[in-house]
């Protein structure tokens, strides 16, 4: 929930908030890519599919330091097989 000083010293911060779903979905991600599955392979999974749209995944693909983390290979062929979807 946004505090009242928050919203009077920006207005507009609710358009740069993330939801805590995306969160999650980031952080299972990072954990799964770790261990040596491919961005595609888990983006497949129930978990990121019952929490995220795919408008979503695919703005989560978007995510400068998601990329970093997972690598730009790995992103540019997870994105590849969203378009395919």
């Amino acid at each position: 929930m946004l505090r009242l000083s928050s919203v009077i010293r920006n207005p507009f911060s609710f358009l740069f908030t993330r939801s805590s779903a995306e969160e999650q979905v980031v952080t299972y991600l990072t954990r799964e890519h770790r261990r040596g599955r491919s961005v595609a392979d888990i983006l497949t999974d129930r978990y990121v599919q019952n929490r995220l749209s795919h408008e979503q995944q695919s703005r989560l693909l978007d995510r400068p330091e998601l990329i970093r983390t997972l690598g730009e290979h790995d992103v540019a062929g997870a994105r590849e097989s969203l378009r395919r979807q």
